[in-house]
């Protein structure tokens, strides 16, 4: 069975309220009773008081007589009777309705003026009164006492119009609890129902919806909570669409490249299948399959170890290596591209410098980015320097090509990107995963990488290798 969250606040605010209300109710009603009992029991009490207070010193005289009858014109307009006794439990005198004292109200009394009684409701005769009586002495001895009573009609009378006004109090309460309690309901309904109709609109892929958010309570904090989830969702989803625009480039930039090498291999083979090439250019075109496929292995590998850095697969093998060998090995392998392109490679390092590295993954990292630098540099020069400093090994890669802006800086750690995507046709295998790799190797050495790049005037790579801690 469903039931809507509205009704459901309003049950559990009208079962809350009306249970307050219950509780209140009836602890009013005897508080009022209890109190105007109190009352009417003191109120005899000082009635009793006053009466022996002036009676006693003249026992039975004719003052005595007045001072009685003037009680009895005050008190009986009231309707309160009393009567003093002596301690046999004798009437001496009495004013309206005659009243005798019990064994247990006199037993109570008659060991000394501290005591008294005083029942706030009890039976006398066929009605229901406040009872009160206190004992008398003579020359500190108690000689007797005297009983009050008036009946309680009066009392309930007052009790049940104050219960009126009480009941009436509750209700005009109870509706304004009830009005509060239906707006406070709606208000939390609208704002639930609002975060529920943002909710569905994420759903269906609409990240730019916003709630209103507070710190006021908890769906205030709710509604901050999902406005951070969407605006993270957004940049996810911005991420994956811009993810999946590199890899469509880059799978078109592979697949042409894939391409050119797979038609010349498969053209060069076929000519050599039909006698279509002669015997003096035969050399010639082994020479250039093999060029090729060097290439296709070159673009496999790169993905491939790729995958194997992102999962966390390579294990590092470190060792303290001299930086001036490695940086000399860099510049002889890459001498005969650099001569291409009409560039100069240049070393500078101290031979007492070395660094803390897994050899054939130091050997990737600075040729991936010299590979890079000779690619975007024509007829200059490229700078491999090392130093050490400060707990680090460091090595810069500077090149005087034709540098990037600081939007291209930003992406050339992406996979796929490819910081010039006119230069589709690469040859020395730059296929958007190089530097992407590069950082990650970096990273796994607990060392930073950074780039700086000044358009049309050249690029800098410096990368930081903690020392070794011995």
């Amino acid at each position: 069975m469903r039931i809507k969250y509205l009704y459901q606040q309003l049950i559990s605010h009208i079962s809350v309220i009306v249970v307050a209300f219950l509780v209140v109710s009836i602890a009013s009603t005897h508080f009022v009773e209890k109190v105007v009992l109190t009352i009417k029991g003191q109120e005899l009490y000082d009635y009793g008081i006053n009466i022996l207070t002036d009676i006693q010193g003249n026992q039975m005289q004719s003052s005595a007589q007045d001072t009685l009858l003037n009680y009895a014109d005050v008190l009986k307009s009231r309707g309160v009777t009393f009567g003093i006794f002596d301690t046999q439990q004798n009437v001496i005198a009495s004013v309206g309705k005659r009243i005798n004292i019990t064994d247990e109200e006199w037993n109570a009394i008659k060991d000394g003026e501290n005591n008294k009684v005083i029942k706030s409701s009890t039976r006398r005769g066929n009605q229901e009164v406040t009872l009160v009586a206190i004992p008398y002495s003579v020359n500190g001895e108690v000689a007797g006492g005297i009983l009050l009573t008036a009946p309680l009609s009066d009392s309930k009378q007052l009790i049940n119009e104050i219960n009126k006004y009480l009941v009436y109090s509750v209700f005009i309460a109870f509706g304004v609890a009830l009005l509060l309690s239906v707006i406070l309901s709606r208000i939390h309904v609208r704002r639930i129902k609002k975060l529920q109709e943002a909710t569905s609109l994420v759903a269906v892929g609409d990240y730019s919806v916003r709630v209103h958010s507070s710190n006021f309570d908890e769906i205030g904090e709710l509604a901050s909570d999902f406005n951070s989830m969407v605006d993270r969702l957004r940049v996810s989803k911005e991420e994956i669409d811009a993810l999946e625009n590199r890899r469509r480039q880059f799978m078109s930039d592979v697949s042409h490249e894939l391409k050119t090498p797979l038609t010349t291999i498969s053209g060069v083979i076929e000519g050599l299948n039909n006698n279509m090439i002669p015997e003096a250019e035969k050399g010639k075109g082994i020479t250039l399959v093999s060029q090729e496929t060097k290439r296709l292995i070159r673009l496999v590998n790169e993905n491939l170890d790729y995958d194997k850095i992102r999962s966390n697969q390579i294990v590092l093998m470190k060792e303290s290596i001299q930086l001036a060998e490695v940086l000399e090995i860099i510049q002889e392998q890459l001498y005969t591209q650099a001569i291409e392109k009409g560039l100069a490679i240049n070393v500078d390092v101290a031979d007492n410098v070395y660094i803390y590295a897994d050899y054939d993954r130091l050997i990737q990292i600075i040729m991936n980015i010299t590979k890079n630098s000779i690619q975007f540099t024509d007829a200059g020069e490229i700078w491999l320097k090392g130093r050490a400093d400060d707990g680090f090994t460091i090595i810069e890669i500077e090149d005087t090509g034709i540098g990037m802006d600081p939007a291209e800086i930003e992406n050339i750690w992406k996979r796929f990107y490819k910081a010039d995507i006119s230069r589709t046709n690469n040859p020395y295998g730059e296929f958007g995963l190089g530097l992407s790799i590069v950082k990650q190797l970096v990273q796994f050495h607990h060392g930073t990488i950074e780039v700086s790049s000044q358009k049309g005037t050249g690029t800098n790579f410096t990368i930081y290798f903690p020392i070794e801690h011995k």
